[in-house]
């Protein structure tokens, strides 16, 4: 059963035999950058950074569902993009424009 599921993997028009297959699995290397910054503080965050990865994120993921073979390898890698690039985006404009509000739970 286990090989079955394998050799479906292997054929399918967007497998590992495929660009299709690995362009999304190398792009998961942004996503995986963008968690390791989440320990950066947000004054060293790029706006135009965080913005680019969310919208190509956001772009991609209805694109990958659209298109045939349907491609849930880049779905799945841009939904994380949007995601990270998002939170991202919050710590900064929360750090940016609503600083007291850490001020004063950090007091209490």
């Amino acid at each position: 059963m286990a090989s079955s599921k394998l050799q479906a993997l292997w054929n399918h028009p967007a497998g590992p035999k495929t660009i299709h297959f690995w362009a999304p699995t190398f792009k998961w290397g942004i996503s995986i950058a963008n968690i390791a910054d989440f320990s950066k503080p947000p004054e060293k965050l790029s706006y135009p950074q965080q913005i680019a990865v969310t919208c190509t994120g956001i772009v991609w993921s209805r694109y990958s569902t659209v298109i045939t073979p349907k491609n849930w390898n880049l779905f799945s890698v841009n939904v994380a993009m949007a995601g990270t690039g998002l939170y991202q985006l919050s710590r900064k404009i929360k750090q940016d424009y609503f600083p007291d509000t850490e001020a004063a739970v950090a007091k209490e």
